[in-house]
């Protein structure tokens, strides 16, 4: 991965605990890598094909004196966000601010805290079998998309399926997308509960009807177990309805467990 880097940049700004700092305000000096591919860029020789650094310094600048954090810790969060949301060709980055005038009563040269941040790539699978199922997962979408820190990337057709599970009801409309996020595995399971919520979401009959169902089937090549969210996502080699729309968007996507795409798990489910 090729990087461009951004050394002490110098930024008068007004963060910390104490009110002095607050009011009297500080230089900070911030570090930056860029991970991007200016492959084509360079090969080019054309601007438009990589990242104006001279832009991310305007935003840098832009992000650390628009508003006053307690700690620099929060600003350097601020930062890559900000830099990951503005300048689309950037990967990850890795931030560190230095605070050379710290209220440490010691003798130091500065103090400083350092971020790495960076896409991640997730796939989800959605359902609705309850009002107007096609409006309640747009809506969905859009507002999961319309955040800084998501983007999409993908989305598949919609399609009718029975309903998973021995509840009698009707069957669901049923898909998948692609996304990126900035959001931790956990993070986003928090957004698309609420997204859940908005759309009316009850949880009273375990694989009940739903006005919105949404689930995280992969994030990167993660393997993660917690108390509410297993990924990949539990069953995913026995649900059509998840690996239909999956492999219409990312068929050569593999499985980080069992090794097989997408295309394979459906065509094995369907010969079953």
């Amino acid at each position: 991965m090729d990087m461009i880097k951004i050394e002490n940049l110098k930024i008068y700004a007004f963060h910390g605990v104490y009110n002095s700092e607050k009011d009297k305000g500080q230089y900070f000096y911030v570090n930056a890598t860029l991970y991007t591919d200016f492959r084509e860029a360079s090969m080019e020789d054309d601007i438009e094909k990589s990242t104006d650094y001279g832009e991310v310094c305007n935003v840098i600048n832009e992000t650390m004196t628009a508003k006053s954090y307690n700690l620099i810790e929060t600003a350097a969060e601020k930062v890559a966000e900000s830099i990951l949301v503005n300048f689309p060709k950037i990967e990850s980055v890795d931030v560190e601010i230095r605070k050379p005038q710290a209220p440490v009563p010691m003798e130091f040269d500065s103090i400083s805290v350092k971020v790495s941040r960076g896409w991640s790539e997730a796939y989800l699978s959605y359902g609705s079998n309850l009002g107007d199922m096609e409006e309640n997962i747009e809506t969905a979408l859009f507002k999961l998309c319309d955040r800084r820190d998501c983007k999409m990337i993908q989305n598949s057709s919609l399609i009718s399926t029975k309903p998973y599970g021995n509840v009698e009801q009707d069957d669901f409309l049923n898909g998948a997308c692609y996304i990126k996020t900035l959001l931790r595995p956990q993070e986003l399971l928090d957004v698309l509960h609420e997204l859940e919520n908005d759309a009316g979401r009850t949880r009273d009959i375990h694989w009940g009807p739903r006005t919105l169902d949404m689930d995280i089937i992969f994030y990167d090549d993660l393997v993660y177990d917690s108390d509410d969210l297993i990924i990949p996502h539990v069953d995913v080699e026995n649900r059509e309805f998840v690996l239909a729309p999956m492999a219409e968007i990312a068929p050569h996507k593999r499985h980080p467990i069992f090794k097989k795409t997408m295309q394979e798990m459906l065509d094995e489910l369907r010969r079953k």
